[in-house]
């Protein structure tokens, strides 16, 4: 996958809050402790995104993207 950001970050899925439209999931990191991100829950399904799922956090300006490999 490409993509123009340039920070990762391997994180574990700690735990994922579904709403209709939006989703939360926070992601525990080394450092720092902890992270979190807002995206649609059509993401969170599409990505099949669940608890313990090691990710990268891709960070660009005030986003926090999962990238699930």
């Amino acid at each position: 996958m490409k993509h123009g950001a340039r920070n990762k970050i391997t994180a574990k899925v700690k735990s994922i809050k579904s709403g209709d439209i939006m989703s939360l999931i926070k992601f525990d990191v080394t450092s720092p402790a902890e992270m979190a991100s807002v995206l649609t829950t059509e993401s969170v399904e599409h990505l099949d995104l669940k608890t313990g799922d090691e990710v990268q956090l891709v960070i660009k300006a005030i986003h926090v993207l999962p990238v699930k490999e």
